[in-house]
């Protein structure tokens, strides 16, 4: 059988020995999507059948659609780990930020970091990074069945539910032939897709269709009709119902209106604005315009926080950026 991840499996099993009777925590990031959460509770649930005691920590709660995973596996908040000394392995986090400063100051030094982020800084001992995967998962999934690592059924569908909802339902364009060849093995091994979608798509809340019918009512158009921006005031979520986890999938409304390129949602805060990017297609490198407000994440995905901005302030620069960031992509090739 053909290797998924030959380099990074390989490298992964050498680094096991080392961590060899210390206790593990890994280590997720805020706002904890499919990815982050399936990631995990995957990698938490191999390392525990591999004899290592194990917790997962998020500055977050687990999202209500997805608690379906957790099945034993314990969670916790950065500053309620037992004061016993973890060893810190992240997953699905570009860089420690995404974590928050708790866990930043929990966990300083990390051992390792798995992570399919283009913007992954290399910040942990030993990297685990493929910016070519769909998802964390998708990693984590070769890496597993590379090394012959135990995978039960409710592994495989944590790890299903990542590549499924960081893939949109396998329709992004970073799902590949890779990424089908893994959820068939994965379904082989137990997970079940019929399931994993009816928690993850068919449980919403009347609340959260509020949330949707107030957002698409914010749309404008920018930039000749290239971009699409979507608001979230202050206070929406008190006045509908629901929460910062509700926003999940929200921007996507926007990237799929014909001839938009990218689609962006902005939230309001008290002292935070927060604004989430997608795009159509990886040359435009949402992931660089993020960058340029302390953010990042993927080249069709990315997010940014910009504390002590208003939004009378934040949208036309963002807006410059957008823009800017289109001209250099329509550019002539010389």
């Amino acid at each position: 059988m053909e290797k998924f991840f030959p380099e990074i499996a390989g490298r992964f099993a050498q680094l096991l020995p080392s961590l060899s009777g210390r206790k593990l925590a890994i280590v997720g990031h805020a706002r904890p999507d499919g990815d982050c959460i399936g990631s995990q509770i995957a990698l938490a649930r191999v390392l525990r059948a591999l004899g290592h005691e194990v917790i997962c920590i998020n500055p977050d709660v687990v999202p209500r659609r997805l608690q379906f995973l957790v099945d034993d596996i314990v969670f916790a908040k950065p500053d309620a780990v037992p004061s016993v000394d973890y060893t810190a392995i992240y997953s699905d986090c570009a860089d420690q930020d995404r974590a928050g400063e708790k866990a930043r100051a929990r966990f300083p030094q990390p051992v390792a970091s798995i992570d399919h982020h283009i913007s992954n800084s290399g910040f942990a001992t030993h990297n685990f990074v493929d910016v070519a995967a769909a998802a964390t998962c998708e990693i984590l999934a070769g890496v597993f069945l590379d090394n012959h690592f135990p995978i039960d059924a409710v592994t495989a569908q944590a790890l299903f539910v990542g590549i499924m909802t960081d893939t949109g339902q396998f329709r992004f364009n970073s799902t590949t032939r890779r990424t089908f060849m893994l959820a068939a093995e994965l379904v082989s091994l137990g997970a079940r897709p019929a399931d994993a979608g009816g928690e993850i798509y068919e449980r919403e809340s009347a609340g959260k269709l509020q949330l949707v019918q107030r957002f698409l009512s914010t749309f404008k158009m920018e930039c000749g009709g290239r971009v699409c921006i979507g608001m979230l005031p202050d206070g929406i979520f008190a006045e509908t119902g629901t929460s910062p986890e509700d926003t999940e999938g929200l921007v996507d409304y926007a990237r799929a209106i014909d001839g938009v390129d990218i689609g962006v949602l902005i939230e309001e805060r008290p002292n935070v604005i927060k604004a989430s990017l997608r795009s159509k297609d990886p040359v435009y490198r949402v992931d660089r315009i993020a960058a340029l407000f302390n953010g990042g994440g993927h080249a069709c995905a990315a997010g940014l926080n910009m504390k002590n901005m208003t939004l009378a302030e934040f949208r036309p620069r963002l807006l410059a950026a957008l823009e800017a960031q289109l001209a250099r992509v329509s550019e002539p090739i010389a």
